[in-house]
């Protein structure tokens, strides 16, 4: 009879997942008996789910007919709010709640449960990735996350403190802290690894040349491990010519689903799938494409903790494959190409925001920032200009760069594109992780701004660098 599950049995579950022990019918019952589990809790405890899933018979669902069920998505958790939650928020152990970018935050208690099943996966991560760079030794951290009502700090703290890491957690974007003092920690340390959004690699590049540091020589980082959005190989290149230090995605989740993947030392992202029934979507239609292949992440949680959430749409177009890594680990692979909602029309064509990034970085060194700018040529055709913040003495000469860049584009997209050079680029640019890649990247003067474009230009003052 599935029911609650003890610590004692997801231990020795995940143990075997990650042993290679798991067979195929270990992985029939366990995703029957969660999932039965999970829509029992819901419909007993959750004032949303027991309207949301009324009329259906939960026991008689399997993982296989998932469809006969009704998504969740973010409108309804925003509508819902507490009634989401499978118990009142006195029973979860932490209190968080979702930014609030584009609508009312809504709320994210964790209980213990929830807590230590998603962040087992984190650990085993860094676990495994820390042996790889490191050896035995532990490095220390530094942890540059959004905001205290965030799970980043505590998630990431707890891991480090789990494998005797010393770690230090420092928001530059605090009025506390500022850049100026984070760059001191970060220097002082000697933190070897820095655990951030990708975008803040190059605003911490930016105010360490501002104060007078070398980020190469004054610092002794060697990973910077990034999540909040997307972070291409050429973005990861990039960073690489600016702090000698590799980039490599450290976890994808969110504050309503957890830690849905977690990286290793190749550079991949890995599901943690004890956790998660996966479904890929056709973004458009919502029509079920099955479990791997590419498309809008759906996801129903299977741990049944204080906010299980049944057929998600995370808004996120991703690529799943199967299991098959050179790090050994198990689990499907997962990347992340970017937001639904970031997709971008361009020159006909509608592009990925992995694929517009990529096309700008590919080959160059020294790029502190970029902004692609959108405009309709007197032709009616769609006409670029990519700002970029250049350091010439690694990036050479800033023609040369250009012309690489536009004609990426061309190839791309088919459109014209002019690159300029700009050394004081919108803050905006800053703003990736805290509400989306497109509203912190792209500036489309073709049509008005949309609600993230407009909340990015709000908060763009808090990601400046400042004392």
């Amino acid at each position: 009879m599935p029911s609650s599950l003890s610590p004692s049995d997801y231990d020795a579950f995940t143990r075997r997942y990650y042993s290679g022990e798991v067979t195929e019918a270990d992985w029939r019952r366990w995703h029957a008996e969660r999932l039965t589990a999970v829509l029992r809790k819901v419909t007993r405890r959750s004032d949303f789910y027991r309207a949301h899933l009324s009329g259906v018979d939960v026991d008689a669902v399997t993982p296989d007919d998932l469809s006969r069920l009704p998504f969740t998505t973010k409108d309804d958790l925003r509508e819902a709010m507490f009634a989401v939650l499978s118990g009142p928020v006195g029973e979860g152990a932490i209190y968080y709640e979702t930014t609030g970018t584009t609508g009312p935050p809504t709320p994210c208690p964790r209980g213990p449960e929830d807590i230590a099943r998603s962040n087992a996966h984190v650990e085993e991560a860094w676990r495994r990735l820390f042996a790889a760079h490191f050896g035995a030794r532990m490095p220390v951290i530094a942890l540059m996350g959004p905001s205290e009502l965030y799970a980043f700090g505590d998630t990431f703290g707890e891991v480090a403190q789990r494998l005797g890491a010393c770690h230090a957690k420092i928001w530059p974007e605090s009025s506390r802290v500022g850049f100026r003092k984070a760059l001191r920690l970060l220097k002082e340390l000697r933190a070897e690894v820095v655990v951030c959004a990708p975008a803040l690699c190059l605003s911490l590049a930016k105010a360490a040349r501002h104060y007078g540091y070398d980020p190469r020589e004054d610092f002794g980082i060697e990973l910077f491990l990034v999540l909040g959005e997307i972070c291409t190989p050429e973005f990861a290149d990039n960073v690489a010519s600016i702090w000698g230090a590799r980039t490599l995605p450290t976890l994808y989740g969110s504050q309503e689903a957890l830690a849905i993947a977690t990286g290793c030392a190749e550079g991949r992202m890995h599901l943690s799938d004890p956790n998660y029934l996966v479904e890929i979507l056709d973004p458009r239609t919502g029509a079920v494409r099955g479990r791997t292949g590419t498309g809008e992440l759906c996801l129903t949680m299977l741990i049944d903790g204080i906010k299980p959430l049944v057929r998600y749409r995370t808004g996120d177009l991703v690529t799943v494959t199967g299991p098959g890594c050179p790090c050994g680990r198990p689990g499907g692979l997962v990347e992340v190409v970017g937001r639904v909602a970031d997709r971008i029309e361009l020159g006909g064509g509608r592009f990925h925001p992995a694929e517009i990034e990529s096309a700008v970085l590919r080959g160059v060194r020294g790029c502190l920032g970029y902004q692609v700018v959108i405009d309709t040529a007197p032709d009616g055709a769609d006409q670029v200009t990519v700002r970029m913040d250049l350091l010439p003495d690694i990036s050479g000469p800033p023609q040369q760069v250009g012309a690489g860049v536009a004609e990426r584009l061309r190839e791309l997209a088919g459109v014209r594109a002019a690159v300029v050079a700009d050394g004081e680029l919108d803050p905006v640019t800053n703003t990736g992780a805290y509400v989306s890649w497109k509203a912190a990247r792209i500036l489309d003067n073709r049509t008005e701004p949309d609600d993230a474009a407009l909340v990015a230009r709000q908060v763009a003052h808090r990601y400046a660098i400042a004392d």
